[in-house]
């Protein structure tokens, strides 16, 4: 079994930074491209930003310029720098991760449960 956990979300003012962190923990032999994928409420979820496992990073154009998405291979943990915050960044932000089990024959897709950020005054 693999698991993905993020954390760092909460309540930032326009302007504002975060830092959200994504774990993956479990069975697992390698992991591909890691990113995170937000969704506000009635809306699709879309891309904001991936990783892979040499360091290529490909961001929504929404963000770029002011997110920055970065991993630490041996910690298995993919983060996301969120500078100059908007209210229209508000949603849900999940972190997604390309795995390759242990004994498994091809890798597969995991999600975290996500967690909520809030720009707001």
């Amino acid at each position: 079994q693999v698991q993905l956990v993020e954390s760092g979300g909460g309540l930032v003012q326009p302007g504002g930074s975060l830092r959200l962190s994504c774990a993956a923990s479990g069975n697992i032999f390698s992991i591909n491209t890691m990113g995170w994928y937000r969704q506000a409420p009635g809306k699709q979820r879309d891309l904001v930003a991936t990783v892979t496992s040499g360091g290529t990073t490909n961001y929504a154009d929404s963000v770029k310029g002011r997110f920055i998405a970065s991993r630490d291979n041996a910690k298995n943990t993919v983060y996301l720098q969120m500078n100059s915050l908007k209210p229209e960044d508000t949603a849900v932000y999940y972190c997604t991760a390309n795995i390759w089990e242990r004994l498994a024959t091809r890798p597969y897709d995991y999600w975290g449960p996500g967690t909520q950020v809030t720009v707001s005054s």
